[in-house]
């Protein structure tokens, strides 16, 4: 593609805000809703089994949907997606408040979050492509480091927001929030996005086949993974969807590698370094899964904390999150993304470490210190891994890759849930073997097997760390010549 318009330095600011509400509302989302599902189950009477699909429906189409308006976004440019993203979200949002009360209906509650699930995936999409494609070389770093800390923000408030919303207003709330943001986002993106007069291309070429392979698969993929335990995993719907999941990824594959205009080029994965630096963002957020669904159960199950009390201990991470946020940015154009990228995983690997050693008698001082530790470590990596992908490609794949790095965060979180989950039963069940056991006493029995457990699935997490770390060392940090200008000369490692 041509060049993109300029902006002056003053819309960087106003760009970098309208990108950072973006990723706020994207992040609040993702932890606000879930406080409320057990109140949203007893205002409708549903299980809790069937309230999930609140959160699943959203999860689903933002799966299928993301890669699809990236490659859109590189065909028609980045504004029309996301201001477009902007207004779907919002009146997704809006109805999601509004039109079950209206109707009586929970059915109206999933289909209102499926259509916010559109909007959310053409926001999350672009996000970081609108920062490789109109923030100066020099600035990128710095303007990650701030969208990094705002969605730390959002995820670490979320909890909290959602808590007090529901509990003193009610959970249509949760999602009218959004409201003012997504008026205020668009009105804001309006002004600050730059046009691209270069990308006004028809979508006559748009690989239509490969995006209803993608979307089928991903959905069918994340519906088994999620539903898996719910349902049984060998029930009928898992197998299937199992099924089809494969035969569409496949075909999606053999699609993408003959198309003129792929959904996805996967020829780039040929390039070592792109293999490795998305490696490295999955696998960071695979491992980071783990703990961030187990732990407050050993919170709650171990250690006997209330809810709200557990929500403010992992609060400590999203902070740590914050910090090293804004760290990364500062650092990231003194010292190279590929020495952030190894500090950071050596950084998480070791506050996995300390996860592995939590007993019954753990001192809640100790689970602090270890999330800091791993909060600081994600902040610290996530910033440089990104802009080391999204820089080390041509400008014509930014929107495919963005909405890949995007896919790249909430996928494996997803996979991941259900893989630890399955090593923490099956931990406790294969010490349960252990003949000692029975010599103890029942309550004793209770927190030796919760607590091997919990060590057990932390260490697959560690081992994922040290897996990490070791393809940091093995990363480079380059920038595509599209980037290049006389004054970026030195900004390749």
């Amino acid at each position: 593609m041509g060049k993109t318009d300029t902006t002056s330095s003053k819309s960087y600011l106003l760009l970098i805000f309208s990108i950072s509400l973006a990723i706020f509302m994207s992040s609040l989302d993702g932890t606000i809703v879930n406080i409320a599902l057990p109140t949203i189950s007893e205002s409708f009477g549903v299980s809790t089994s069937a309230v999930s699909w609140v959160a699943t429906a959203y999860l689903l189409v933002m799966a299928g949907c993301v890669l699809i308006f990236g490659k859109i976004s590189d065909f028609i440019g980045y504004k029309k997606i996301f201001l477009s993203g902007f207004v779907v979200f919002t009146l997704g949002s809006f109805a999601c408040g509004f039109l079950p009360e209206l109707l009586d209906s929970f059915y109206a509650l999933v289909g209102s979050r499926a259509f916010q699930g559109i909007g959310g995936a053409m926001i999350s999409a672009i996000a970081p492509a609108m920062v490789t494609a109109f923030i100066p070389m020099e600035q990128k770093g710095k303007a990650m480091g701030i969208i990094m800390t705002v969605a730390a923000l959002g995820t670490a408030i979320g909890p909290t927001i959602g808590g007090l919303l529901t509990q003193y207003i009610s959970w249509h709330w949760i999602f009218f929030i959004n409201v003012p943001i997504g008026i205020l986002s668009v009105i804001i993106g309006m002004k600050a996005i730059p046009g691209q007069s270069d990308r006004n291309a028809p979508l006559s070429g748009f690989d239509r086949s490969g995006a209803a392979f993608i979307f089928i698969g991903l959905a069918a993929l994340l519906f088994a993974v999620s539903e898996g335990e719910v349902l049984g995993w060998t029930s009928p719907a898992i197998l299937v969807s199992g099924a089809v999941a494969a035969v569409s990824l496949a075909l999606f594959v053999w699609r993408e590698l003959h198309a003129a205009e792929p959904l996805l080029e996967l020829r780039l994965f040929g390039k070592r370094n792109f293999l490795l630096t998305n490696l490295i963002l999955v696998l960071v957020f695979f491992g980071f899964s783990g703990i961030n669904y187990l732990l407050p159960f050993y919170l709650q199950y171990v250690l006997g904390y209330e809810t709200s009390a557990a929500g403010m201990v992992l609060t400590s991470l999203s902070f740590a999150m914050m910090v090293s946020g804004l760290a990364a940015g500062l650092l990231y154009n003194r010292l190279g993304g590929r020495v952030l990228a190894i500090a950071a995983a050596a950084i998480i690997a070791a506050g996995y470490y300390m996860m592995t050693h939590l007993q019954a008698n753990t001192t809640i001082a100790y689970v602090v210190a270890a999330l800091i530790v791993i909060g600081f470590g994600l902040g610290l990596m996530v910033t440089p891994v990104s802009n080391m992908i999204m820089n080390s490609v041509a400008k014509r794949y930014q929107g495919m890759v963005s909405s890949l790095t995007s896919l790249e965060r909430f996928a494996p979180m997803t996979i991941g849930i259900a893989i630890f989950n399955l090593i923490f039963v099956q931990g406790i069940l294969r010490i349960a073997e252990n003949r000692d056991i029975t010599m103890q006493s029942p309550v004793e029995v209770k927190m030796h097997l919760l607590s091997a457990g919990f060590d057990i699935a932390f260490f697959g997490a560690f081992i994922v760390a040290v897996v990490v770390l070791v393809l940091a060392f093995l990363a480079r940090q380059e920038i595509h010549p599209d980037y290049l200008d006389a004054g970026d000369e030195g900004a390749s490692e």
